[in-house]
């Protein structure tokens, strides 16, 4: 049986070998569209970089090298990179890729929420670290209860003074919980990654999210097809929900992302962008073009 060591090794490689294959190769145009990958997690067993305490990494690293060798295979430009959470508030792995690799990363940070210093630290980390946003993950629990506290005010706020997207991880019955500090900050761009995880077979869940496209600041990832799908590969049963956020915000408020590598379990990155290359087929070209690249690119200033 293949443990999770060997299956994450294996679907390296595998996204790897995605540079010889004629079909996926065949796709690929001198006058394609430019492609922004918004949401990629790296890290690397390093002793110069180590992990939280408790924390539980997988043994395989997720370096930015590989990353880097995935992109090129697969023609992907730019990417933006959210701190894993297995270092925690530790950001330094992430803001050495910055410093090594400028112009090809934007990066999300993570911050304390329960931490009264957590606006400072997002303000160093922004201007003096080149991070660009940072991302919270309430989750539905007693325990993601701190989104509703007194310490959010402040962050947000912060997050809004420097003018970086606030990017949050949450269960879509969570989303309510957002409303004030969206109405508090206007001009905020929030980011809701992975449609919220909606289930497919939960409509009336989904409004919580669509609720959201009345706030012209809000964006949403239409990532994480695979985990939702009841379907194989290129997951068609998703569709009619992506079809229904891409009425509710338009294209210029929707992106794509492969969350590499937590996709693997499910498919390679060949095939992650794969399948918001070319499976979006119901999507006009222009509007297409929009969610590849220009709302990433508006977002997180490439």
């Amino acid at each position: 049986m293949m443990n999770r060591r060997s299956f994450i090794a294996k679907s390296i490689a595998s996204s790897l070998a995605g540079r010889v294959d004629a079909s996926f190769a065949s796709s690929i145009t001198d006058k394609r569209s430019l492609l922004i990958d918004s949401h990629v997690h790296v890290w690397k067993h390093d002793s110069a970089f180590p992990f939280a305490q408790g924390a539980h990494p997988p043994a395989e690293d997720a370096s930015v090298e590989t990353l880097l060798e995935l992109m090129e295979a697969n023609a992907v430009d730019r990417t933006v990179l959210i701190q894993v959470i297995h270092y925690r508030w530790d950001n330094s792995y992430l803001a050495n890729v910055l410093k090594r690799y400028p112009g090809r990363f934007k990066a999300v940070c993570r911050v304390n929420p329960e931490d009264p210093k957590a606006p400072d630290q997002l303000s160093r980390l922004t201007e003096e670290q080149g991070f660009h946003g940072v991302r919270l993950s309430p989750g539905a629990g007693v325990e993601g209860d701190w989104i509703r506290g007194s310490l959010m005010a402040p962050l947000w706020r912060r997050c809004a003074q420097l003018k970086v997207p606030m990017t949050i991880l949450t269960p879509v019955i969570r989303l309510p919980d957002l409303v004030p500090w969206i109405e508090q900050n206007p001009e905020l761009i929030v980011v809701i990654d992975h449609m919220a995880d909606c289930p497919l077979d939960k409509p009336d869940d989904l409004k919580l999210l669509t609720r959201l496209a009345s706030y012209p600041k809000v964006f949403v990832k239409i990532s994480h097809m695979w985990s939702i799908s009841k379907q194989p590969y290129p997951y068609r049963d998703t569709n009619e929900q992506v079809k229904l956020l891409y009425r509710s915000f338009g294209a210029e408020r929707l992106m794509w992302g492969t969350d590499w590598p937590i996709c693997l379990k499910q498919l390679s990155y060949r095939e992650a962008v794969d399948l918001f290359r070319n499976y979006l087929d119901f999507i006009p070209r222009e509007d297409h073009e929009q969610i590849l690249y220009k709302t990433v690119q508006r977002v997180w200033r490439f």
